[in-house]
């Protein structure tokens, strides 16, 4: 168990790493961050930061010394180097769930090994391939890179076969999934942090909506049944226990016309659709990830209130002045130098009507 002046290494300096380590201050943890990046948005608010590579073993080492827990808030971590560092540092979430996510043919492989329903997919390696592959899924689909993908990177539709070539050329003949299409009434996603003592807590389901395949909005209450919420935290629960997982997760789900749940993907680490819970909860999913893996008690993650976050994309954030005017609105900039299209820059939460009882 941590203490109060304790160091936790957080791999990654982006807003993930930037809003745990504001989380991590007034329970009196200190955070040190290794990022590759010379300018992060983590290194303006951490006690120590390293610039180092993500696979330089040694930096990696000398990193570890310094702390006395290592997280991460990316999956795109190469998980080589960090093999090295288990039985000389605690790795939370294990290095398990980090590698399982890092390729979508085994995500995909394992949570339907637990009986928890995804849309059809196969494994795409050759053209030879992609034609099976069209055969078992149907079309439309999607097909997707089985590494590093996000915020719609590496991934194409193909709505007909004579595109299915040219789809697998866009996304350089690499090693891919094809998914069937999914024509689904909204996005959800469970939010949740398991304990190393197997105890589990969940958020409320937001809804979230998509654009240009990146994150717009995130809103909570989600207009779906209280069953179905239920549901998508128990299919979660065990997707942690089976990880033997410790710290804040989120898994993502389709919820089709007919009430049905595919789960999407699973995210290893805090996540975008989370961010309204700073506000909107008694402990948000950056404090419940700091606890967890501290080995302290998860928390009250009871929700407060309703609220809606909305991502600030590119220019928006240049709207900050009109932002933090408004009532009830909880603005947030990750200090990022420049903006570019399809960038986060920032987020809002504006809060809605209470709600604990």
């Amino acid at each position: 168990m941590l203490k109060p002046g304790d160091t936790i290494g957080i791999l990654g300096g982006g807003q993930l790493a930037r809003m745990l380590t504001l989380a991590a201050a007034p329970l009196g943890l200190k955070v040190h961050i290794y990022a590759p990046e010379e300018d992060c948005p983590a290194f303006d608010v951490a006690a120590r930061r390293t610039t180092g590579a993500f696979d330089d073993a040694h930096a990696l080492a000398v990193f570890a010394k310094t702390v006395d827990v290592v997280t991460y808030e990316s999956e795109n971590i190469p998980t080589a180097p960090l093999a090295s560092l288990e039985g000389k540092v605690r790795l939370s979430p294990p290095l398990r769930a980090l590698a399982l996510t890092q390729d979508r043919l085994h995500e995909k492989t394992f949570i339907r090994d637990l009986g928890i329903a995804v849309p059809p997919f196969h494994p795409v390696s050759s053209p030879a391939d992609l034609e099976a592959a069209i055969a078992h899924t149907g079309l439309p689909a999607v097909l997707k890179t089985r590494r590093f993908g996000y915020d719609g990177k590496g991934q194409t539709r193909i709505t007909a076969a004579a595109d299915a070539h040219g789809a697998y050329a866009a996304i350089g003949h690499t090693p891919a999934i094809l998914e069937a299409f999914v024509p689904f009434a909204c996005e959800i996603s469970v939010i949740a942090a398991r304990g190393h003592d197997a105890s589990f807590t969940a958020f409320d389901p937001p809804e979230n909506v998509h654009r240009h395949h990146i994150l717009a909005t995130s809103t909570v209450p989600a207009t779906i049944s209280s069953s179905l919420a239920d549901q998508a935290i128990q299919a979660t629960r065990r997707i942690a226990e089976a990880l033997e997982y410790v710290g804040t997760i989120a898994v993502e789900f389709f919820v089709t016309g007919d009430g049905e749940l595919l789960v999407n993907e699973i995210a290893p680490r805090v996540h975008n659709s989370g961010h309204w819970t700073i506000e909107a909860c008694l402990v948000s999913q950056f404090e419940a990830h700091i606890r967890a893996i501290a080995h302290w008690p998860l928390g009250d993650t009871r929700r407060t209130h309703d609220a809606v976050m909305t991502n600030l994309i590119g220019d928006d954030a240049g709207q900050w002045d009109r932002l933090i005017a408004q009532p009830a609105t909880h603005l947030h900039l990750y200090g990022k130098r420049h903006a570019r299209a399809g960038r986060k820059m920032g987020h809002v939460t504006r809060l809605g009507r209470p709600s604990l009882t």
